[in-house]
C-alpha cells in the first residue's frame, strides 16, 4: 500500500476524534494495519533486503541505493500529507492540524519498520511481527494496476463514508 493511501485514510480516521488528537492520531495508525489486510503490491526499494524464509530478517541498507529510496518514500509520504491536508480541509470540516495528525498516525507504522530494522528491540519487534502478520493472508505481488485499482476505490469508499 502506497503511504500516499495510508495517508488519506488516516486523515479521513481522525474526523472520528476531531477534539483528541491522541485518539485521532491512533485511529489513523490501527487504519494502516486495516487496509494492509487488503491484496496490494508494495514498491521495490532497492536498498531493502528480504528473506522468504524469515521476514523479521529483513533490512534496509545504508548505501548508495538509500538515498533513491528515502526519496521515493519521503515523496509518496508528502504526497499523502499534501492530499489528506487538501482534502479535509477543503471537502471535509476539518482543520489542517487533524488532517496532517491522522495522516502522520496512517504512515507511521512503515517508519517503525525502518526502526525496527536497525534496532531490533522491544516494542518494534512485536510491532514488526504484527505488521507482518496482518498482512500474511494479503497477497503483496499483486499487478500494479490491480493494486492501484483497490487504493483508489478504498479512498473512494472511506471518503464516500464520511
Amino acid at each position: 500500500m502506497t503511504l500516499t493511501t495510508h495517508a488519506i485514510v488516516g486523515a479521513a480516521a481522525a474526523q472520528i476524534f476531531p477534539s483528541q488528537p491522541w485518539l485521532a492520531f491512533f485511529a489513523g495508525f490501527i487504519s494502516h494495519f486495516i487496509i494492509d489486510t487488503i491484496p496490494h503490491r508494495d514498491y521495490s526499494l532497492s536498498s531493502l533486503t528480504e528473506s522468504a524464509d524469515d521476514p523479521l530478517a529483513a533490512d534496509m541498507a545504508i548505501n548508495k541505493n538509500s538515498i533513491k529510496d528515502f526519496l521515493k518514500v519521503g515523496f509518496d509520504a508528502s504526497l499523502g500529507i499534501v492530499l489528506a491536508s487538501f482534502i479535509f480541509t477543503n471537502f471535509y470540516e476539518s482543520t489542517l492540524l487533524l488532517a496532517i495528525i491522522g495522516a502522520v498516525g496512517g504512515i507511521v507504522p512503515d517508519g517503525l519498520q525502518f526502526a525496527y530494522w536497525k534496532m531490533r528491540i522491544e516494542p518494534l519487534k512485536s510491532l514488526q511481527r504484527f505488521h507482518i502478520w496482518i498482512q500474511r493472508h494479503s497477497p503483496l505481488n499483486v499487478p500494479w494496476l490491480t493494486s492501484l485499482s483497490h487504493q483508489a476505490l478504498i479512498i473512494a469508499v472511506i471518503l464516500s463514508l464520511i
